[in-house]
């Protein structure tokens, strides 16, 4: 992707005192005359910053400016490891509201919106984030955060929410419950904000049709501001990020190459206005590709494609590398098939057993049909056979944050 003269001098401007305010610039880049970056390319030879380079500097050598400027932390969960803890000044704050906000407008919300926000709160940027962008929109927050869901399904029913925000795993349990109380007419909501994990087509299918809404997929991670940095259009043909406040790249996960346009690699971002905790060249671990041309909504905005998985998502059986993205394809093209499904990978008596449990409507013959079709449709485009294996319908378990999908007893 071409740097503009903009976001060159944005950088620059950033680069001139960066080693000044920020501890862990000053030693990541020591050898590096940051004077010396003119141009995309000299850009591009800086090193990466990466999850672990900001676990070491717990709780906060992050920071780049006095404490007197901070006025708000937020932190990743911490679940694989020491927490990553990211301070935020003023502008901080207000810029993630401005981005925000603008993820609302291109989904088409508006100030005579009620948006119901079922995101957690707390250290997590999620649930603050969404309600930061609704009121800088001026519409109406809805402030529930996760769980009980009689009491979710009573307000967005009794205050008329018409904008559901969720991740995908709860939006999929609200809209089955939904459908099971046959309350839908009851409801007012027209769009769905969906983010913070990746979920496939038939996924999307099952809670645009069930709750009858339009689904925009909204992407970002706490590491950069938090959800809000970018979002899809009624085109839905990628996430645009506004790069007025985050330059993006895709490398090869191997090499570190940057890519063309168009090809699939690994996420790469820089902050171009963060005061807090700046992030230069952060590997996002988020596999994607840059939708290369203008988008027909008109937006000048580049676009990011819906993400195939993560790089660490990988999982290996018998040879094979696989991600989620491409199972949740099999699930996709397999007549028979519901969205929802667990992979499980044991070790038997040595030899590895990869068995994938799918929900299906279908009973006795026509389940075994599909359960066929799955296991060879699994094996052309995945390289091995699974033992695929039709449950009922809501069987597998769901969530009110993210759903774990990939089992492996293996280690």
């Amino acid at each position: 992707m071409q740097m503009t003269d903009v976001q060159l001098d944005m950088i620059r401007s950033q680069f001139r005192t960066l080693k000044e305010r920020s501890p862990f610039y000053a030693q990541k880049f020591a050898d590096v005359d940051l004077s010396d970056v003119r141009t995309q390319q000299d850009f591009e030879q800086l090193p990466f910053s990466e999850k672990d380079d900001l676990r070491a500097v717990y709780p906060l050598g992050l920071q780049a400016v006095p404490d007197e400027k901070i006025v708000r932390i937020h932190s990743s969960s911490g679940t694989t490891g020491t927490p990553v803890v990211i301070p935020y000044t003023q502008k901080d704050v207000t810029d993630w509201a401005i981005q925000f906000a603008r993820c609302y407008e291109m989904a088409g919300v508006t100030p005579l919106d009620r948006v119901h926000i079922t995101p957690g709160y707390g250290l997590w940027t999620a649930g603050i984030g969404f309600q930061l962008g609704c009121e800088r929109l001026g519409a109406m927050a809805i402030p529930m955060g996760p769980g009980n869901t009689d009491k979710q399904l009573k307000m967005m029913e009794d205050l008329g929410s018409t904008v559901l925000c969720a991740t995908s795993s709860y939006a999929l349990l609200l809209a089955e419950e939904i459908a099971a109380r046959g309350i839908r007419d009851q409801l007012k909501l027209r769009k769905g904000v969906i983010g913070s994990e990746r979920w496939g087509d038939k996924m999307r299918a099952r809670i645009s049709g069930e709750l009858g809404i339009d689904i925009y997929d909204i992407y970002g991670l706490t590491e950069i501001y938090g959800p809000g940095i970018g979002i899809s259009c009624d085109e839905h043909a990628g996430m645009h990020i506004w790069d007025d406040f985050v330059y993006i790249e895709v490398i090869d996960p191997a090499t570190g190459k940057t890519l063309p346009d168009g090809e699939v690699g690994e996420l790469v971002l820089t902050t171009l206005q963060k005061e807090g905790a700046p992030l230069i060249r952060y590997r996002t671990h988020d596999l994607t590709r840059i939708v290369p041309g203008q988008c027909a909504c008109g937006s000048h905005h580049p676009r990011i494609d819906t993400l195939v998985g993560r790089t660490d998502d990988m999982f290996k059986v018998k040879g094979c590398n696989m991600f989620p993205a491409q199972v949740e394809e099999v699930i996709k093209i397999t007549d028979g098939a519901s969205s929802e499904y667990q992979v499980m990978i044991e070790n038997i008596s040595g030899k590895d057993v990869l068995t994938v449990l799918f929900e299906t409507p279908l009973e006795g013959d026509a389940k075994a049909r599909c359960e066929e079709e799955l296991a060879t449709i699994f094996k052309a485009k995945l390289g091995c056979t699974p033992d695929a294996k039709g449950v009922p319908m809501g069987e597998l378990p769901r969530s009110e944050k993210k759903t774990k999908r990939i089992f492996d007893s293996r280690y």
